[in-house]
């Protein structure tokens, strides 16, 4: 998603940059060096152990539901996001859960991997063969009993919009597991497939429900033509169904739990809606280390509660934790807002950041 970012307005931003702060060559050091990005790659669950080490016994099955849908119309391929996939299947299997992986068709599902928003656990993932085998069979779900497991989690990604609300079989097994008491949580696009849902007293399941989900703002920032191209927006839709739409800052972590219905705004809300869903299902979330770009929200986050000055000295503390390409990313997008002191500021951060690292 941050490439077509990138690559829409990286000129501009660079030659505006470029001027206020000395040349390409400041820019070009906002990142990190390219050896950085191919040790990233090479990343392995034997080099996480959060993913190793203290694994809790089987608490049970968690049903992870993916789009089949590769196209939003000629020319623009989607599918669902991997790392709202790679970091929730890691949360629940470190915590002692089996996911089992299915799509409304089976089979091998479509992927967007964008390499902007990858960390160490989304290569780790992606450099797993046997979850890739996994994957790439994905469970049909006409094959799903929902008996068997003690939550879903809906994938976002852009091809959800397609395939995920007018599903019967979403809709069964999304209200055999809520009036039963199972959890039902979704991220991004992925509450498309809340929208339809139906409960036996004639309701819809979101009316009245505390929710997240991908906003109105975030999508059409990025797709300015996106009610001509998807049946819906995300956050009318999931208002006109009765839904109290809850908004966090645009593109930041925000996430929503209105009893055994958990949901997260866009893919930095994956770790924190995951580990909600543990903590639902009875069970204290496994300690675990902050991921580089968790640490980049939050600075992002103090920015936005308490200003330039704030989050200046919170970079001092651990300036090696954070992943400047995503604070660089959403420096580009206050000025896809036209947010030009915004972006400057945010700028400043990254290059706070190189000068604490270098």
């Amino acid at each position: 998603m941050l490439k077509k970012i990138a690559l829409s307005f990286l000129i501009v931003v660079s030659v505006g940059t470029a001027s206020v702060y000395g040349g390409k060559e400041w820019i070009k050091g906002l990142v990190p060096d390219k050896a950085h990005f191919i040790d990233l790659k090479k990343t392995t669950t034997t080099d996480l152990p959060y993913l190793t080490t203290d694994i809790p016994s089987n608490r049970g099955n968690i049903l992870a539901v993916v789009t089949n849908t590769d196209s939003m119309g000629e020319g623009k391929r989607t599918g669902y996001e991997h790392t709202e996939l790679a970091r929730a299947y890691w949360v629940f299997v470190a915590n002692g859960f089996v996911v089992d992986i299915a799509s409304p068709k089976g089979g091998k599902p479509p992927v967007v991997v964008d390499g902007e928003d990858m960390g160490a656990y989304d290569y780790a993932f992606l450099n797993d063969t046997a979850i890739q085998e996994k994957i790439d069979n994905s469970i049909p779900l006409t094959e799903i009993d929902p008996r068997d497991y003690e939550a879903v989690y809906f994938v976002g990604g852009k091809g959800t919009m397609f395939d995920f609300p007018d599903n019967n079989e979403v809709h069964r097994i999304t209200k055999a597991l809520y009036q039963n008491g199972k959890v039902v949580s979704a991220v991004c696009h992925g509450p498309a497939a809340l929208v339809n849902v139906k409960l036996d007293n004639g309701e819809f399941l979101i009316a009245n429900k505390t929710i997240s989900g991908f906003t109105n703002e975030e999508e059409l920032t990025l797709i300015p033509e996106a009610k001509d191209i998807f049946p819906f927006l995300l956050e009318d839709k999931l208002v006109a169904r009765g839904a109290k739409f809850t908004a966090g800052k645009t593109y930041l972590e925000q996430v929503s739990q209105d009893g055994k219905l958990i949901t997260g705004q866009n893919p930095w809300s994956v770790w924190a809606m995951s580990e909600l869903v543990v903590k639902e299902l009875g069970y204290q979330p496994k300690t675990r280390e902050r991921t580089p770009e968790e640490f980049s929200v939050d600075l992002l986050m103090t920015y936005e509660k308490s200003g330039l000055e704030s989050a200046k000295t919170a970079v001092q503390t651990q300036p090696e934790s954070y992943q400047r390409v995503l604070i660089v990313m959403h420096a580009i997008l206050a000025f896809m807002q036209f947010e030009i002191g915004k972006g400057l500021d945010i700028l400043s951060l990254a290059s706070q950041l190189r000068d604490l690292t270098s």
